[in-house]
């Protein structure tokens, strides 16, 4: 049976995905054109035909925050812009783990390492980095989520250990297209960042690697920035949705909110699933303060199949509990390929039931635990 919207283009796209050809820049543009509610019905076919029903969580810890070098104009732990955030050096692995812990009792499935730099440098600061691999080995060994990590430019040599320690995917957004990349960021270019996730990849590590919607771009670069995914080969796709942080240069410029609308979003989730069909398709930063309550469950009818849960670097996220409650109003169930759970449970502890045995003292999400003990630090 052919499944059918009545709208020719997104048929027509839908039907050549489904027999396994790859739509181009063409497809792309003619796509992200179209009304945003037949998009997303062919979107969300295409994801129930190549995916699982379910959508995959993960979640992150800031463990290395701020002073960073680069100039991103979207970033608030960049050293350039006064943004009033906690600074600290790399959090103790034990901390690392006790927030893979509450990510794991919250539903992630896996969990990412992220630091505020440039890159976790073997050569330059080799404690640290022997301290971001006992890291590694403490969350591997002693949960059940999955080990990511986003540690930046990477050499070739790196790049092995992370993989040989068991890193599942390695993260390193592109940002935006490569176009507009130079308006974002003056620091390093937009090749740099394809050629880590390329020494990644040769490694033996999936690829996690997106965009952030709203910086300005226009819906040719959220198209090119797809397709720039395509070349590279990525298995998580992570749609951020700008959150202008005051002190940023985008805050400044875009006047403290995204440029961009819900339909727009909706369009580019359904073209990104369209593009990418085996890939998970994760929406992530910025959705909370970007989409009302009531249509937070509306990129996942369109095609998106993934989450960040808990907070973010710099910026808090809603409960896990309220993220389940949106990936079943989408008609979805969790994943728990990884890191089996009751998603009950993890309902009624967000609605203030809480749980025997919890750290009451803890912060609830998995990236809140950076700030604490780490002020102790700076």
């Amino acid at each position: 049976m052919v499944y059918e919207t009545g709208n020719r283009t997104v048929d027509d796209a839908v039907a050549r995905v489904l027999d396994g050809e790859r739509l181009d820049r063409r497809d792309g543009l003619a796509l992200i054109a179209q009304p945003a509610d037949e998009l997303a019905a062919g979107a969300d076919y295409v994801r129930s035909q190549f995916g699982d029903g379910t959508v995959d969580a993960c979640s992150i810890v800031n463990a290395k925050a701020g002073n960073c070098a680069e100039d991103c104009g979207f970033c608030a732990q960049s050293v350039h812009f006064d943004t009033g955030i906690d600074n600290y050096g790399f959090l103790d692995p034990e901390e690392i783990l006790a927030a893979a812990k509450r990510a794991e009792r919250d539903g992630a499935q896996r969990f990412g390492i992220v630091v505020a730099e440039k890159g976790v440098s073997k050569e330059q600061r080799p404690e640290e980095w022997q301290e971001v691999l006992r890291a590694i080995r403490l969350v591997r060994d002693e949960t059940d989520v999955e080990v990511d990590a986003s540690l930046g430019i990477l050499t070739e040599e790196e790049a092995r250990i992370l993989a040989a320690e068991g890193i599942n995917h390695y993260n390193h957004n592109i940002e935006t297209s490569p176009r507009f990349f130079p308006e974002i960021v003056d620091t390093h270019s937009f090749e740099d960042r394809v050629a880590t996730l390329e020494v990644a990849r040769d490694a033996g590590m999936d690829l996690c690697a997106g965009v952030i919607l709203g910086m300005g771009e226009t819906p040719t670069d959220r198209v090119d920035a797809a397709l720039a995914l395509q070349d590279v080969g990525v298995s998580s796709l992570p749609v951020n949705i700008l959150n202008p942080v005051a002190g940023t240069p985008l805050a400044e410029e875009l006047g403290g909110s995204a440029d961009i609308t819900t339909e727009e979003i909706i369009r580019t989730i359904a073209v990104y699933r369209l593009l990418h069909p085996e890939a998970r398709v994760r929406l992530t930063g910025g959705r909370e303060v970007n989409l009302e309550p009531d249509e937070q469950h509306l990129p996942f009818e369109a095609g998106a199949d993934g989450m960040l849960t808990g907070d973010y670097l710099t910026t808090a996220g809603q409960s896990p509990g309220d993220d389940i409650e949106t990936v079943e109003r989408a008609g979805l169930e969790p994943n728990m390929d990884a890191n089996e759970f009751d998603p009950e449970v993890v309902k009624a502890r967000n609605e203030g039931g809480g749980e025997a045995g919890a750290d009451d003292s803890a912060p609830e999400t998995a990236a809140g635990t950076a700030t604490s003990e780490a002020e102790l630090d700076d």
